[in-house]
Formats: C-alpha cells, structure tokens, sequence
C-alpha cells in the first residue's frame, strides 16, 4: 500500500515590474504555490499534525481554509454566486476547515484547492479591478481590496506553514 504525499509545487517568481493586474496576480499565486510548497512531500498523516496543544492548526487545515477563502471571497462575494457555499464549514462548526482533519482525505483536500484556485481565477478573470461589491458589515470593497487581501491573507497563513513544516521535520526557508 502506498501512502499519498503531498507532490512538489510548481511556484514562479512573482513579477518586479509591470501593470498593477499581473502583479496582483503574480504575488497572488506565488504565495499559492509557496502553501503548497511548504506541504511539499509530507504524508496525509503529516499534513494533520498540529502545532501545539490546544490548536488545531496544521497544513492540511491550511490548505482547506484557503480553498474556503478563494470560495468565498472571489466567487461567493466577488461574484455575488450564491452557489459557492462553504466546503468545509457548518453550522455545527465554524471551523470545520481547521478542526475536521483527523479523518479528511488529504488528496481530496488538495484537488478541491486547485480547483477553488482555477474556479476563482476563472471567476474574476474580465473583471476590472475597480469592480465593486457588497462586504459582510461593509459597505462596497472593489476587487483590487479583495486581490490585496488574499495576499495579505496567504502571507499571513505561509507564516504559520513555515513554522508547521519546522515542527514536522526541521525543514526551513522560502
């Protein structure tokens, strides 16, 4: 029996110079790329392995979060697609995408990533970045707010992943 492992990401450097859109984009699916390097080669049982008593973060609860985020914030607010509920979040538990890894299927969890990514750039691919939308308990963000805060997020995120991937085998670095 052979045990799934996380495969290598494929990460291309953000761009330097060029129009604001790339550049979004580019920073965007860098720091995509830069969670998924950070799982890199990792079993399913390794990417389930939390940080520290009592929190249940791990990368594999990274990862799912982040599809719930691409979800909702590019499709489901962006967009204004009802459609594009929650994955791994209920009623019962506002945390499912954190709490609910123990029996998750990780190779499940990292195609509903990439496809939460393709949908989402899909999504808000003829959208011009001062398209605007409603917020939750705001008033309009535009898509370039929306662009700013996925990176925001993802580096936010790629910092834990950092130290996680420390804490399972020493690995450290971009």
């Amino acid at each position: 029996m052979t045990t799934w492992t996380a495969p290598e990401a494929q990460r291309v450097t953000e761009p330097m110079t060029g129009d604001e859109r790339p550049m979004l984009q580019g920073w965007l699916d860098w720091h995509r790329q830069t969670l998924l390097h950070k799982c890199a080669g990792l079993t399913a049982e390794q990417l389930r392995i939390t940080a520290v008593e009592p929190s249940s973060l791990s990368l594999l609860g990274l990862v799912r979060h982040m599809a719930e985020v691409e979800r909702w914030w590019f499709r489901n607010r962006v967009c204004q697609d009802a459609t594009a509920t929650e994955i791994y979040c209920t009623d019962d538990n506002s945390d499912g995408d954190f709490d609910d890894v123990a029996g998750a299927d990780a190779e499940a969890d990292f195609a509903t990533f990439h496809e939460e990514v393709r949908l989402a750039d899909a999504a808000v691919a003829g959208l011009p970045l001062d398209h605007e939308f409603s917020g939750r308990n705001v008033h309009t963000i535009s898509l370039r707010w929306a662009y700013l805060h996925m990176i925001e997020e993802y580096a936010r995120h790629n910092g834990h992943a950092d130290l996680l991937r420390e804490r399972i085998d020493g690995l450290t670095g971009a």
